[in-house]
């Protein structure tokens, strides 16, 4: 019973963040087609998907098409019960999806001057009033959030819910623009930031290259602030201390060396996802351990 997610670039398609880590933070099975939101096939791959207009865009396992992270959510939701997707209390639960609709709703002057790139941190950036109010007002849904939560957790109710799939990509235009933010907020963002699947999305969009870049602003920019990779860089001549891929299982044939070893894998995206970040790979880190 596998779903079929269709998203757009991973470095800039905030929405279809949302829509993959619902999948990815609760074990939902699926399996992930890439578009490429900035090519030229991009409307004639998205027909195939119809009514769907958007990525992200879901397959259903019966063949149904949802569009919209919000539905998905809520099928999902319903779906997967066990996999208690949603707070468990109801004042808790509201919360979640009051927070859940107004990401995908508001915050217009937010995600209108700062769309989501992972790429660097922009310096220098103004803040103007109304990205403000945006900012003031994510505040006081967060402490609106600990005050309802009975969890115990780093997340927005303690335990990971589909509202933190949601903002995930406000602690990244958070991240990623420099914005000053403090209290729950900042550990939130730090939380974000932290979180290995988060990281794990981030490492495989940094295998594309752009030129020109989206969203570019003429601002100096600064390393990306979430955690430090581990020296990392792929090799042309080595000896691995691995035979086959840690992720396909297939034999090697790209070398990389990754904390002074040198590692095998069975393609570039595979080798260049781990010298991205390393530590994001629970598999990779398994062949790292003395």
């Amino acid at each position: 019973m596998t779903y079929d997610l269709f998203i757009g670039d991973r470095s800039f398609s905030s929405w279809s963040l949302r829509g993959w880590l619902m999948f990815e933070q609760f074990g939902l099975p699926v399996k992930t087609h890439l578009l490429d939101l900035y090519g030229d096939n991009f409307a004639r791959d998205l027909a195939a998907l119809s009514p769907a207009r958007l990525v992200p865009a879901m397959r259903t396992p019966d063949g149904d098409i949802i569009g919209e992270t919000l539905a998905m959510a809520e099928m999902l939701a319903e779906r997967h019960p066990d996999a208690n997707m949603w707070p468990n209390t109801p004042s808790a639960r509201t919360m979640a999806r009051w927070m859940a609709a107004e990401m995908h709703a508001g915050f217009v002057d937010l995600r209108s001057a700062c769309p989501m790139q992972l790429l660097h941190q922009y310096q220098e950036f103004a803040v103007t009033p109304a990205v403000q109010r945006d900012l003031d007002r994510i505040a006081l849904l967060f402490k609106e959030a600990q005050a309802r939560r009975v969890e115990e957790g780093p997340w927005l109710f303690g335990r990971y819910s589909i509202a933190d799939a949601f903002y995930a990509p406000v602690a990244a235009r958070i991240a990623g623009y420099g914005l000053t933010v403090d209290g729950p907020v900042k550990a939130y963002v730090d939380t974000t930031l932290n979180d290995p699947a988060f990281r794990r999305w981030r490492a495989l969009g940094l295998t594309r290259s752009y030129d020109p870049v989206p969203y570019a602003l003429d601002l100096p920019t600064a390393r990306w602030p979430g955690p430090s990779p581990l020296p990392a860089k792929a090799v042309e001549v080595g000896t691995p201390i691995n035979q086959f891929c840690p992720f396909s299982g297939k034999p090697v044939a790209h070398l990389a060396e990754v904390a002074g070893q040198t590692l095998g894998f069975c393609n570039p995206t595979c080798r260049d996802k781990t010298v991205n970040d390393a530590e994001a790979w629970p598999a990779v880190m398994a062949l790292l351990q003395p």
